[in-house]
This record gives C-alpha cells, sequence and structure tokens, in this order.
C-alpha cells in the first residue's frame, strides 16, 4: 500500500508538472513593438488565430511595415495602417489598396473582442467578400469609446449608430467613383440624393441585423471600451499590452480627405520575443 501510495503520488506529481509546462507552451504568445513618433506598441499576438499570427510575423521579419504610415484615422474608432503604398506617399495620393495579392482566412473568435487595443486585420466589405477573408497587410488598432456606465440601451443604441456609419463609409467606398464625379462637378442634388440613398440602405442593415450586447462585451465596453459593432465581422489577432495612451496621440492627429493624417505617421515594426 505504501509502495502504491508513493508511486501514485510520483506519477501525480510529473503529470503536473508535465501539463504545467504544456500549457505554459500554449499560453506563451509572441510580442511585437511597433514604434512611431508619438511613442512604443507592445503588442501580444494570439496563438489561437495562426494564420494571422505567422503571416504578420513573416512581415514583420522581412521588414515590410517598416517605413510605412498609419494612413487611415478616425477618432474613438481606430488608427490603420500596413498599405505598402503609404511609403513615400505623396501628400495627396490616395491609400488603403495596397497591399499583397493574396488574402487571409477568417480566423474569427467570438472571446477576442473589439476593445481598446484589439489589432486586427482589415478587409473589403461584405458586397465583395461574404466570407469575411482578411487583408494580406492591413491592420488597424482600437481606439472607440467607453460606453456609459449601466446605461445599456444607451450602449447598444450607441453601437447601432456606429454601425450604421461604419455601413455608410463602406457603401461610400464602393460608390467613390460616382460620390467624386458628383462633388467634382458641382451636382450637389444629385450627391445629396446618393448620400440618402447610402444613408437608407446602411439604416435597413442595421435594422435587419441589429446591435445586442452579451454580458461579456457588456462588461468590457462599459470598462475599457471599444468598438462592439465590429465583433464577429473582423478577425482580431492580437492585443496592445503597453502604450494604450499612444493610440490616442495618434488618434487625436488632424486628418484630412479619406481619413488621412495631415502630417504623416510613421511606424517601424520589430519582434521581441517569439
Amino acid at each position: 500500500m505504501t509502495k502504491f501510495i508513493k508511486g501514485g503520488i510520483l506519477l501525480a506529481t510529473i503529470l503536473f508538472f508535465s501539463c504545467g509546462t504544456a500549457q505554459n507552451k500554449v499560453e506563451k504568445r509572441t510580442v511585437v513593438l511597433i514604434k512611431t513618433q508619438f511613442g512604443d506598441m507592445k503588442v501580444e499576438l494570439y496563438n489561437e488565430t495562426p494564420k494571422h499570427r505567422d503571416n504578420f510575423l513573416k512581415l514583420v521579419k522581412e521588414g515590410y511595415y517598416n517605413g510605412q504610415l498609419f494612413h487611415r484615422v478616425i477618432k474613438e474608432f481606430m488608427i490603420q495602417g500596413g498599405d505598402p503604398d503609404s511609403r513615400n506617399a505623396k501628400p495627396d495620393q490616395q491609400l488603403g489598396n495596397g497591399g499583397p495579392t493574396y488574402t487571409i482566412d477568417a480566423e474569427i473568435n467570438p472571446k477576442f473582442l473589439h476593445q481598446k487595443g484589439a489589432l486586427a486585420a482589415a478587409r473589403q466589405g461584405d458586397g465583395m467578400n461574404p466570407e469575411k477573408k482578411s487583408s494580406g497587410s492591413q491592420f488597424y488598432i482600437v481606439q472607440g469609446l467607453v460606453f456609459p456606465g449601466n446605461d445599456l440601451p444607451a450602449l447598444e443604441a450607441k453601437g447601432n449608430e456606429q454601425l450604421e456609419q461604419s455601413y455608410i463609409r463602406q457603401l461610400a467606398r464602393d460608390n467613390e467613383d460616382s460620390l467624386k464625379f458628383y462633388q467634382q462637378s458641382g451636382n450637389q442634388i444629385a450627391l445629396a440624393i446618393l448620400m440618402d440613398r447610402l444613408r437608407t440602405e446602411a439604416l435597413a442593415k442595421v435594422e435587419k441585423t441589429p446591435f445586442k450586447l452579451t454580458d461579456e462585451q457588456k462588461k468590457v465596453y462599459t470598462t475599457v471600451g471599444g468598438t462592439p459593432h465590429l465583433d464577429g465581422n473582423y478577425t482580431v489577432f492580437g492585443q496592445v499590452i503597453e502604450g494604450l495612451s499612444v493610440i490616442d496621440a495618434i488618434a487625436a492627429q488632424p486628418t484630412g480627405p479619406n481619413d488621412r493624417p495631415q502630417k504623416d505617421i510613421k511606424m517601424e515594426i520589430s519582434v521581441l520575443n517569439e
């Protein structure tokens, strides 16, 4: 009996430390450093999104992002980069369409929310991309908002408002040629009619699938903040663990057409550990 007990204790000890070691290996996450003139951000990459993690690391190691810009910045929403055309771009150059020819299969995980500091992959809209495949290189980092305390109806209303604005921006990009033509020709009536149509289409999308919060979302977005209406639609594959104030500094910069900062905001990205 004594031998059996001792053997059982020894086996349990081995299993405990073996499981602990395996768990540590699973939990260990790669951290990258994003350097900007406004400070540095340390970003942890999720093992649960391996395709996005590995692609991002590959590009980082190649120096792909170095010298690129945060080319699209929307205060209280997000900051976006990853377009190789932004490197040495002219002040009036439109950005946001550059990148590798490939896309990445969606790895949308419901436990990874669009809280402040979330690193997520940009992508084309649902009309052209119903499978929600991600851009090969473009990414965004969430700033978002902290929503009112326990006023959940206001929180969901704000989420629906943000969702509507997001749809409008997407529809505007899809109708960019027509919008530019009416603006340049001075045809304000046709421009107003088109914008009304886009707003109506956006509102119809919101009414069809309104924004509703889970308990976890309610907890996160009333404390940490973020952009809840993006959850389930884009792949979140990392999180800023140091340097959240850098997001605020970048998001506060004045922007011009297409939400591009008036003064270039360059980045350099390197791997801190694997």
